[in-house]
């Protein structure tokens, strides 16, 4: 059993949860792409304070790296190690495609995460059936592009509806589930696994698949 606070604000929302092995101790999550920054310190205070615990009780904290928006991944991994260093306890990344497949039950089928990057292309992360972890790192790929799924696959992450429809028009196996944005509950039984060794190491540091868009002042 290992206590993890874990946090995410990676796409369109954001959460923290206090897990400890298979229970849920308390959870705070809320939807909308801005404010990050400020949503998250107040819901990890939240989630301690309802299970009647200090952070010193912790055994770690994690934060979804990535990939996904910089603000957001920016905001809990500041925070995360931040916490992690006042209490002097480890801080764990978890990806963001690790996040929605653990949301997932495990089955016959691979998992893959797609996540629009808002640019035309999907940020793509594949899984194995019955495994969380991916057959190699994020890839950016075009919708038109896709790799062809060597197993029956479900579909997770922000555009899976589009890339679901893709594959099932080319008479693939795909079915599309309802993991679409990663939680801090599924980020922390990750977390939990990298903890114990049944997942290799990641720092808690952003994982940018390609780098962040930048717009030159009017």
């Amino acid at each position: 059993m290992a206590l993890i606070l874990a946090l995410d604000a990676a796409l369109a929302g954001c959460s923290a949860a206090l897990v400890d092995g298979d229970r849920v101790l308390a959870a705070r999550a809320a939807q909308g792409d801005r404010g990050h920054a400020a949503l998250l310190p107040p819901m990890a205070e939240a989630v301690l304070r309802e299970a009647g615990l200090a952070a010193t009780a912790l055994d770690a904290v994690a934060a979804v790296v990535g990939p996904g928006g910089f603000t957001g991944l920016r905001a809990a991994l500041a925070l995360a190690e931040g916490l992690a260093l006042g209490i002097g306890r480890p801080a764990i990344g978890v990806t963001t495609g690790e996040a929605l497949a653990a949301a997932l039950p495990f089955g016959p089928r691979a998992v893959w995460s797609a996540i629009d990057n808002r640019r035309g292309r999907v940020m793509l992360e594949r899984f194995p059936p019955g495994s969380l972890q991916a057959e190699g790192p994020p890839e950016v790929v075009a919708e038109t592009d896709l790799p062809r799924p060597a197993f029956p696959v479900a579909l997770a992450g922000d555009a899976a509806p589009a890339i679901a429809a893709r594959l099932a028009a080319q008479g693939l196996d795909a079915l599309l589930s309802a993991s679409r944005l990663p939680s801090a509950i599924a980020a922390a039984r990750v977390a939990a696994l990298r903890l114990a060794g049944a997942l290799p190491p990641l720092a808690a540091r952003p994982l940018y698949v390609e780098p962040p868009a930048v717009r030159r002042p009017g």
